[in-house]
């Protein structure tokens, strides 16, 4: 039962990855207008004058909130696993 559940699983993955579209192609939807409408609009919808801020802070904030979120936590897992065992004298 457990192979047979892989086996689809790769299946479908294959399956996905042969409809991706080619690396660099310019008709991909990943490069069709998102790119174009935040270098045009940033500025305006946002009133920051450097537009990677704009993406950064406006467009994309709770993403970056939770990127800095996984990374607090990995440093203090990290943290955890090396001085978690020592008692401090």
């Amino acid at each position: 039962m457990t192979l047979m559940v892989l086996l689809g699983i790769g299946v479908l993955l294959v399956l996905m990855v042969a409809e991706m579209p080619l690396y660099g192609d310019v008709t991909a939807p990943a490069h069709q207008g998102v790119m174009q409408k935040y270098l045009r609009d940033s500025a305006r919808d946002t009133g920051a004058i450097n537009t990677i801020a704009a993406i950064i802070i406006d467009y994309r904030a709770y993403d970056t909130l939770g990127e800095a979120t996984v990374l607090f936590v990995a440093v203090i897992a990290v943290t955890a696993a090396f001085y978690g065992g020592y008692e401090h004298e």
